[in-house]
């Protein structure tokens, strides 16, 4: 009997579920971005919540949640009811790392949330002023090794990727370049550019404009791959240090306990406009890669990557109460 009843069980909620998957969206979709507006994040994220508009003629709307280094819009999200009416635009800072760097970020990476699609990644970019003495990587270990703790490299933050994506290069490359933390990519970009600090570690897309007007020299790219947006600059790899790969992605995640089939409807939306022409060109103008996804393949990135900078961020040192 009791088995009986527990088959019925299981078969109502999977035709509920099914039911779901096939009326959704009726109403409004929340695209939670977890930054603030005009950011790398947001614009990613309002480009495919337009794109979703085009083509899947879905009502997205993106709403910024800004706060405590992106955490609080995960925080919020976590703590909606999984019907796939509130996603997140989630990305490595705030979902694999900032849960080491902060005391309690209100969430549990692992658990509490649903991959949904990957979306894009962003390489890191190491740049100097346009005359700087340093003409490749190689000057700046040179230099590093031969006056230890004086060169300096400005980032937007402590314990962000990007300036832990520094502290990588200077294990890789056995040197010890002293870290100028700022607040936020911005004021790191005017004190390089005003030559307060040696050289800058920043993502691509908050360099692009001032590599391409020609007033900073990008030395190298952290990813395995080149970027398409700086498609000269070589890899630190390539630069002569084999063991750096950094490069930070996006993608949309989804309250735990969310439909599967709500989830799989999202994500063959997402994956099908990382297909198309116009989308790519539009992701690649930010200084961005897109790059498509299975959910099982996400799922793993995730998990591989909070293990793997668990490690990292205790080795840094780097805290933030």
């Amino acid at each position: 009997m009791l088995r009986r009843t527990f088959a019925v069980a299981c078969l109502a909620l999977a035709t509920a579920s099914a039911a779901l998957a096939q009326s959704y969206p009726s109403k409004p979709i929340r695209l939670i971005v977890p930054f603030p507006p005009g950011g790398g994040t947001d614009q990613l994220s309002r480009l495919i919540s337009a794109k979703l508009a085009e083509s899947e003629k879905w009502n997205v709307i993106a709403d910024n949640r800004a706060g405590a280094g992106g955490t609080l819009g995960i925080a919020e999200t976590v703590k909606q009811p999984p019907t796939g009416y509130d996603l997140v635009m989630g990305q490595k800072d705030n979902l694999v790392v900032a849960p080491w760097l902060y005391k309690n970020v209100g969430f549990d990476t692992t658990k509490d949330l649903v991959a949904v699609a990957h979306v894009a990644y962003t390489p890191v970019v190491i740049v100097v002023r346009a005359d700087s003495k340093f003409k490749t990587l190689k000057d700046v270990v040179a230099a590093a090794k031969a006056a230890p703790d004086t060169v300096t490299f400005g980032s937007p933050g402590n314990g962000t990727t990007i300036h832990l994506a520094g502290e990588i290069f200077n294990k890789e490359a056995g040197i010890k370049l002293r870290h100028v933390p700022y607040k936020g990519s911005n004021p790191a970009l005017v004190d390089v550019l005003a030559g307060n600090v040696d050289m800058l570690v920043s993502s691509v897309p908050s360099a692009l404009q001032q590599i391409k007007a020609g007033k900073l020299r990008a030395l190298a790219v952290t990813s395995a791959k080149r970027s398409s947006s700086l498609p000269d600059t070589p890899t630190v790899a390539e630069s002569g240090y084999p063991g750096m790969d950094v490069a930070t992605w996006y993608g949309i995640f989804a309250p735990a306990g969310t439909p599967k089939e709500v989830v799989d409807k999202v994500h063959t939306a997402v994956n099908k406009l990382l297909t198309s022409p116009d989308v790519v060109k539009a992701i690649h103008e930010q200084g961005a890669e897109p790059q498509a996804m299975t959910e099982q393949q996400f799922t793993e990135l995730v998990k591989a990557d909070y293990r793997k900078w668990e490690g990292i961020v205790k080795a840094s040192g780097a805290k933030i109460e």
